[in-house]
């Protein structure tokens, strides 16, 4: 196990965010998205979304988290990014309340490769799940590309499960297909 620990995003980790963001996505999904969109995404571009998550969340239940691995130095290694289930969490033809309330969504959950297997996505979420219980939070969702069967894995290790959506994203005219997974967040025992 690691030496490490989650702490709120804060303004100057925009850029490095967005770095994981790419490294994870072209190690991860290279088999999953088209090479050219992977080769073409922004990581300036990027960089600026994540800095108005940060710094401009939606609400105050809407949050950015990153894992850091503690060395001789400390680096960035995951984030989370989560906030309340709208209409990007729903699947095709679901009706707007079809969640119900109380529904929290994982938009983000990366860990990038070279840093995987130490803890820091367990901590990632664990860390999740405490600011979920304290938002009234009662039930998880997170979408999840068919073929990440490492993202499957991890999330049903820890209990989550399919609840039964799908949906393909077209990406570059290429429709890539999710599943969407659920769980129902744990309350505090004494």
């Amino acid at each position: 196990m690691a030496l490490g620990y989650v702490r709120p995003a804060r303004p100057e980790d925009a850029g490095e965010i967005a770095r994981l963001q790419l490294a994870t996505w072209r190690v991860a999904y290279r088999r999953i998205l088209p090479r050219h969109v992977l080769d073409n995404l922004d990581e300036a571009y990027l960089a600026r979304r994540w800095s108005a998550a940060v710094q401009e969340p939606p609400s105050a239940a809407h949050r950015v988290l990153v894992a850091v691995e503690q060395a001789e130095q400390s680096y960035l290694v995951g984030f989370l990014a989560a906030g309340p289930a709208d209409a990007e969490a729903l699947a095709p033809g679901e009706p707007d309340d079809a969640l119900g309330s109380g529904v929290v969504a994982v938009t983000d959950l990366l860990v990038e490769p070279r840093w995987g297997r130490r803890g820091h996505g367990s901590r990632l979420l664990a860390a999740a799940v405490d600011h979920w219980r304290e938002d009234g939070f009662t039930r998880a969702v997170a979408w999840a590309f068919d073929a990440d069967a490492a993202t499957q894995k991890f999330l049903t290790s820890t209990g989550w499960e399919p609840d039964g959506a799908a949906r393909a994203l077209d990406v570059d005219d290429m429709l890539v297909p999710q599943l969407r997974l659920h769980v129902a967040v744990p309350t505090n025992t004494p």
